[in-house]
């Protein structure tokens, strides 16, 4: 903690001074030259140092129990995913973060299985950046911690406050600091992958991972319905003719009224409105005009009775 403090000063210290700033600056990433120089030693320590290590944890560690120790160090985070939806006031979301948290601990062995997702507890990321984010603090500058790499400075206040969080810094040195250990080797080997891919897409892996952990931070934010954001709508496949009521139907054969132009009409010449007499052959349904009288027949004879 005295680490991440030291170092979180001597980066903010640098930017009010004026040391982080250059001529090459972008308005998007005004402290690009400092960011890129520690950019530049955390890959470094990282390709030297990190990587063999979790290499070596990934070859002799077997894949079952890389997955017992992902899931131990998940449930203690869900602590705080509770405390921060708690903060944004997401109830639901916090139930089901203590939720997990008790039944992974009592039923998954002290988490180290985890029978909450399959049980329909779906798991949450929060962060208390991501709370400050919700209730309207700008993020600021992106910014590129020793050690700790991307983040800004919303989000580097928001590590202080998930550190208190973490029931690991509450635990005795000789126990907290392996673990600690052990965590940053395990989730480091959990990435390997990424690494290799980023290594070869990435044309500036610096801009790389700006951008891309900027725009993911974003997205968080809008799926937490952070204040002064709102989701993007959904698109409308609807037809623009239509305006949302249903349409009105064509009157019947017959019938009064004018059905609507252009619609062939199908019905039985012979067919007429219900419980009336079936008009004359070729009148479609309609009454034959005045001047056009049906011809008379002449009555037949009277038989004569003798």
């Amino acid at each position: 903690m005295k680490m991440q403090t030291s170092a979180l000063a001597l980066v903010v210290a640098c930017a009010v001074t004026g040391c982080a700033t250059g001529p090459d600056r972008k308005p998007g990433d005004p402290l690009e030259p400092m960011n890129r120089a520690v950019f530049k030693f955390n890959d470094s320590l990282d390709t030297y140092v990190a990587q063999p290590i979790a290499k070596g944890y990934q070859k002799v560690t077997p894949s079952p129990l890389r997955t017992a120790v992902t899931n131990f160090f998940s449930n203690l985070g869900d602590l705080g995913n509770a405390a921060n939806n708690l903060m944004q006031l997401n109830i639901t979301d916090a139930t089901e973060d203590i939720m997990r948290f008790a039944f992974n601990s009592t039923f998954g062995i002290f988490g180290l299985l985890d029978w909450a997702t399959p049980a329909g507890l779906p798991k949450h990321h929060q962060d208390f950046g991501l709370t400050l984010g919700h209730w309207g603090v700008p993020s600021g500058p992106y910014l590129v911690l020793p050690l700790f790499g991307p983040s800004s400075f919303r989000d580097s206040v928001g590590f202080a406050v998930d550190f208190r969080f973490n029931p690991l810094n509450y635990a005795e040195p000789a126990v907290r600091n392996p673990l600690y250990g052990l965590q940053f080797v395990n989730t480091r080997a959990n990435l390997l992958g990424a690494t290799d891919l980023l290594s070869q897409a990435a044309l500036d892996k610096y801009s790389f991972v700006r951008d891309a952990y900027t725009q993911q931070r974003i997205s968080l934010l809008r799926a937490a319905g952070a204040v002064g954001t709102s989701p993007t709508a959904p698109p409308d496949y609807g037809d623009p003719d239509d305006s949302g009521a249903a349409p009105a139907p064509a009157p019947a054969p017959g019938a009064s009224g004018t059905a609507p132009a252009g619609v062939p009409n199908y019905a039985d010449p012979g067919e007429g409105a219900a419980g009336s007499a079936a008009p004359a052959s070729g009148s479609s349904g309609s009454t034959p005009p005045a001047d056009k009288k049906a011809p008379e027949v002449a009555p037949l004879p009277k038989p004569t009775v003798q």
